[in-house]
């Protein structure tokens, strides 16, 4: 039940109690009504229950699970943080929080020109939403009456399945659907070492069938362990444990938020990168194409 693990020990947050406490009733009938007939015809096929799977009974106390309450506030933090640190821009005197919005512009512009190339300047917003909005979630763990979304794999995973829909959809978008596929084939290689490429093809399909899998895990197992961490060691020797240690490992907490965040940013930019080409680069293959036409026909 590793993989359906919610939070890293935490008892459920205030908020959580508090929207479910007005809201848990309506939402509970809601899913008695729809949604747990259709889980309970799924998991009936493997001889389980959705209690046994999510780990919980169906409850107005847990409609709503603490996750989506957490997830639903970083969005919204987000949100506000970029707005308050935009403040009221100016040229002429910038106030440090436009400062600090405009390095990690800059800095997230430079990835994308290396990573993706200078055309890669469109996929700014959405690589730009992804490292804000995971490093929010991950840092709310590290504040009371909060805990970190990112230490839950039901949104890792959202998160690794939506960087797998975006970057596929730029390859079918710019390449179209038989030549995105096609380049899961590697280079095109002599008629004999057609094996090769037929190999090479399946390891890259099975490859990036399971990108969202381990973009999901990664951010979870690390954000669960972080949290899991923090709670077994101060809980050791109480009182002693809960004086100097807990600030360490906050400082602990606040660099892996910051890796994480970083880590899974790059690898959807890597993906991009991968299957997005710079439109002089199809439009030189055009002009090569016509040219040896040409001269075929000459």
């Amino acid at each position: 039940m590793f993989l359906f693990a919610e939070g890293g020990g935490h008892h459920t947050p205030m908020i959580v109690e508090f929207i479910n406490h007005y809201v848990g009733e309506p939402v509970y009938r809601f899913q008695m009504a729809y949604t747990k007939p259709v889980w309970e015809k799924l998991f009936a096929n493997f001889g389980t229950t959705p209690e046994k799977v999510f780990g919980a009974e169906y409850s107005p106390e847990n409609a709503i699970p603490w996750y989506t309450i957490m997830f639903v506030i970083a969005c919204l933090l987000t949100v506000f943080i970029v707005y308050l640190l935009k403040g009221k821009l100016s040229e002429d005197d910038p106030q440090p929080g436009q400062l600090t919005l405009e390095a990690g512009f800059l800095a997230v512009k430079d990835m994308i020109g290396s990573i993706i190339g200078n055309h890669g300047a469109r996929h700014f917003p959405v690589v730009a939403t992804f490292g804000v909005l995971i490093l929010v979630s991950n840092l709310m763990g590290q504040f009371p009456m909060f805990m970190s979304p990112t230490a839950s794999v039901n949104v890792t995973f959202a998160l690794g399945v939506s960087s797998f829909v975006y970057y596929n959809y730029v390859g079918i978008s710019e390449n179209g659907l038989f030549g995105h596929i096609k380049h899961f084939a590697g280079p095109k290689l002599p008629a004999l070492m057609i094996p090769i490429t037929i190999l090479i093809f399946f390891i890259e399909i099975i490859s990036n069938s399971i990108r969202p899998f381990t973009l999901g895990v990664r951010l979870f197992a690390n954000m669960f362990a972080d949290e899991k961490v923090f709670v077994e060691i101060t809980n050791i020797y109480p009182p002693i444990t809960q004086i100097g240690f807990p600030l360490i490992l906050t400082g602990l907490g606040v660099f892996v938020a910051l890796v994480q965040a970083f880590v899974f940013t790059l690898l959807s930019m890597i993906y991009i990168g991968e299957v997005s080409h710079a439109p002089h680069d199809h439009d030189e293959h055009e002009h090569d194409a016509h040219g040896e036409a040409a001269v075929a026909h000459a």
